[in-house]
């Protein structure tokens, strides 16, 4: 039985495996950087233990290093989390050789699913409808140009090993193919150490939906239905909801059962989630497997009551899924926005800092999954991701009611955030609608980089009219003996108090 898991992550989600660590009564382990060193998974963790410098690659990437942690703290377990490790082939056999249990699948699987060749591959077999595309990595510029010619244009350029928009190029001619091909390489080789690039063509204004899985040790694999991840920003998601909007209960059961039997394909073991685009004609294609858990997991967890971290532990220490398929189904609606520490009229660039106030919505059908604090500072050496805020209701309507009052409520100063920016998407017709697709954000841009029904200038006013009255009474009570008359008074009140209009 697992009692003790090491978390190798941190930030929202090393909180968010502690959680439920916590209400299974296993015991969670922290590791954290220099950098991290106040952060709030660090206290909320049993036990905690410094990683190494700032730097990821000499931290969170540093597989001895947590390895050796594990046995010095005797953990029977390592939950990767998302991101750094977690689809780390070689992190994951280490662990097995170390008699240390990974939380995830094994490396074997994560490595025919990370190499998005032997992917398309293996779903082809499978039966699973894939982009129409190359089965071979590319080997010059010229086999891409002709390769280019024969799918058609516009075709996308992706890097085998890519992940996160990275490695990819849309080719709209011949004339492009080259410095495509070139830049592509460089970019995959520079971020995942493998320049292997391939073909695929471009599915023109797509949804990206996908469906979260779970299969356990014992051959049972199941679908928990399917998430709409279509507001991207340069490949990155910005909101996601379940279910989706776009898909037919018909259409809906046909790629669950899809997405059943690509993970059975691989025999997978643990959570993940096939990818798919669907075209405007309600075509679908396998796009990629994510052996981890996603960022937008929680959407998932509110419209089907299953705590997925729950179920990893549990099918990593080998025991059956609890429920078949006909036994889950969707009830309500969820939406996930991603709150980051960015500066969204400045091209999106990280905005570190320290948070000076923070004050979090609350109320019924609303989560937030976070790691940060007032006084808390982000550092500048991670993805600047300050939490995630989810909510519930039971149905798409109200849930974006429900959405728009959590934002509005949602306040974080002494950084910039992306909190407007996402009130602007709540209130753009085609969200609202459910008619939008990967083009979304660029279809929008306009309307979403100015100011929309948030009376912002209203507010700015308010909070300096409010300061200066807060310093002018200080200023005046400066030298009064008695301590009761030290309290500011405020103007506004002594103003109505003279005209004989107070009204409380």
């Amino acid at each position: 039985m697992i009692n003790k898991i090491l978390i190798a992550n941190r930030g929202e989600i090393a909180v968010r495996v502690m959680r439920s660590c916590r209400e299974m009564g296993i015991k969670a382990v922290a590791i954290f950087s220099e950098a991290d060193r106040t952060s709030h998974h660090v206290a909320y963790a049993d036990e905690a233990y410094e990683i190494g410098p700032a730097a990821a690659s000499e931290s969170y990437l540093n597989v001895e290093r947590i390895i050796d942690i594990c046995h010095q703290c005797h953990a029977d377990a390592v939950h990767p989390g998302y991101g750094f490790l977690s689809e780390n082939a070689h992190f994951a056999r280490r662990c097995r050789e170390e008699g240390i249990i990974f939380i995830g699948p094994s490396p074997e699987v994560m490595e025919t699913m990370g190499d998005k060749i032997a992917a398309r591959r293996t779903m082809i077999a499978a039966g699973v409808p894939v982009v129409p595309g190359t089965e071979e990595p590319l080997q010059s510029v010229e086999e891409a140009e002709r390769r280019c010619d024969e799918i058609g244009y516009p075709v996308m350029l992706k890097a085998s090993m890519g992940g996160g928009g990275k490695g990819m190029r849309l080719i709209h001619n011949r004339e492009e193919v080259a410095e495509a091909y070139e830049s592509a390489r460089g970019e995959s080789r520079s971020s995942f150490g493998d320049d292997t690039v391939y073909l695929e063509k471009f599915v023109e204004e797509p949804h990206h939906i996908e469906f979260q899985i779970l299969g356990d040790n014992h051959g049972n694999v199941v679908h928990l239905f399917d998430r709409e991840c279509s507001v991207q920003r340069r490949h990155q998601k910005i909101v996601e909801e379940s279910p989706s909007p776009f898909l037919s209960p018909e259409l809906r059961k046909d790629m669950g059962e899809k997405a059943v039997a690509a993970a059975k394909a691989v025999n997978y073991s643990g959570a993940g989630t096939i990818e798919f685009l669907v075209d405007e004609h309600h075509n679908f294609y396998f796009l990629e497997m994510n052996t981890r858990l996603q960022v937008e997991h929680p959407i998932t967890e509110e419209v089907v009551g299953v705590d997925l971290v729950k179920e990893q532990i549990r099918i990593a220490n080998n025991e059956p899924l609890p429920f078949k398929q006909h036994e889950l189904s969707q009830h309500g609606h969820a939406i996930e926005c991603r709150i980051c520490a960015e500066d969204t009229e400045n091209n999106f660039i990280p905005s570190p800092g320290i948070i000076r106030q923070l004050t979090e919505p609350n109320g019924i059908g609303v989560r937030i999954d976070t790691y940060v604090y007032e006084g808390y500072e982000i550092p500048v050496y991670y993805d600047p991701m300050i939490g995630k805020l989810i909510v519930w209701a039971t149905c798409r309507e109200w849930a974006i009611e429900r959405m728009r009052r959590v934002l509005y409520e949602y306040k974080i100063t002494g950084l910039k955030t992306n909190l407007k920016y996402l009130k602007r998407i709540m209130h753009i017709h085609d969200f609202v609608a459910g008619q939008y697709n990967t083009h979304f954000i660029e279809k929008n841009a306009n309307m979403l980089l100015r100011s929309h029904n948030e009376n912002t200038e209203l507010e700015n006013i308010a909070l300096i009219a409010a300061y200066m009255d807060y310093l002018l009474n200080l200023q005046e009570n400066q030298g009064t003996e008695k301590l009761e008359d030290q309290r500011p008074i405020s103007r506004w009140k002594m103003f109505g108090m003279q005209k004989g209009v107070l009204r409380i």
